[in-house]
């Protein structure tokens, strides 16, 4: 172990990320399947963000908090698939500790930062449903980055507040069995486990998860009952724009269940494998989730989608935006690659 012995515990300089040790010969296949998916988050969600950014029809509330949607699920998935893809041709699997802490602190980020952009759009549906004549008044622009900008810094205040106790632990082991660093396992490591480490987990999952979706339920239960007294089309375009919205909110909660259920409880009847997968339930699908719902089920985004392809052969601009696009995600992805390879070797 990468350590330096301190009495009867350790100064830790590395974590090693022991669920890579069962890859063997199928490294390269996971390597692929990982890199193409990770690849395609990062298209799926920019090309979104572009297409509301050059359709002036889409510059309006609810599909600006879309943006930071993808937004925040660029953001969670760069915080895990580099490393992932890294470590699949590491022999030592290891990590420093400082970035391992970067590492969680962003995804853990990460996941307040979704529920609570999902908090927002409730509250714009709401807003645009249930007071549709001051809705221009209430969602003005001005309003709606203020938003976002609390939506982030509310996210990161939530984990500093709930997690900054770890970085004065001293760990009497340096073994986490996961692929990626995990709060859990890396307070386990601890010569001894504070009284902090509960109260956190009590903190974390009620500023950021119950309340974002107390509001979420708080809106959508308002909208469900003024539907009940309107016409039938006025229902249909509730429908159409809030199902996107409940479907991520369910899909999240799923993956929130998958995450805090403790699979240690249950060693002799979950196999590891899905042990592993199963807190990355969000991590993996949300993503992707994410632009297709939105793009396939809101009408105006689908339209848009198809003036953006039918413009694209014969605009230079669209063209040359689409290209520099790929480009740069290209680019990132491989920068990504080459840092982290570098970091971990």
């Amino acid at each position: 172990q990468n350590s330096l012995k301190m009495g009867n515990s350790s100064k830790t300089v590395s974590f090693v990320l022991a669920a890579y040790g069962n890859v063997g010969e199928l490294k390269h296949l996971y390597f692929i399947i990982i890199l193409i998916w990770y690849f395609s988050i990062c298209v799926a969600n920019t090309v979104l963000i572009v297409v509301i950014r050059l359709d002036r029809r889409l510059h309006e509330p609810m599909y600006i908090l879309l943006c930071n949607l993808c937004l925040s699920e660029i953001n969670g998935s760069t915080s895990l698939y580099p490393l992932l893809l890294s470590q699949m041709f590491s022999d030592s699997h290891e990590v420093t500790v400082p970035w391992c802490f970067l590492q969680m602190f962003c995804l853990y980020t990460s996941a307040p930062v979704e529920i609570c952009s999902l908090a927002a759009m409730a509250y714009d549906r709401y807003i645009s449903i249930c007071n549709p004549f001051t809705y221009n008044v209430i969602m003005n622009t001005d309003r709606v980055f203020l938003m976002i900008l609390l939506v982030w810094v509310y996210s990161f205040l939530s984990v500093i507040f709930s997690y900054s106790f770890i970085f004065s632990l001293k760990f009497c082991g340096n073994i986490i069995h996961s692929v990626y660093c995990d709060h859990q396992l890396i307070i386990r490591l601890s010569c001894a486990v504070p009284i902090q480490s509960f109260i956190s987990d009590i903190s974390f999952a009620i500023v950021s998860v119950f309340i974002p979706f107390s509001l979420i339920s708080f809106s959508y239960l308002r909208i469900l009952r003024v539907c009940q007294k309107t016409s039938k089309e006025n229902k249909q375009k509730a429908v159409t724009t809030c199902t996107p919205q409940i479907i991520s909110v369910s899909n999240l909660c799923v993956g929130c269940i998958c995450y805090f259920i403790d699979f240690r409880f249950l060693v002799s009847r979950v196999p590891d494998e899905v042990r592993i997968i199963l807190p990355m339930y969000v991590l993996i699908f949300q993503p992707m989730l994410t632009p297709f719902m939105y793009g396939f089920n809101l009408p105006k985004i689908r339209q848009s989608y198809q003036r953006f392809l039918h413009r694209l052969p014969g605009d230079s601009h669209d063209a040359l935006s689409f290209s520099l696009i790929v480009t740069f995600l290209t680019h990132y992805v491989l920068i990504d690659l080459s840092a982290l390879n570098h970091i971990c070797y």
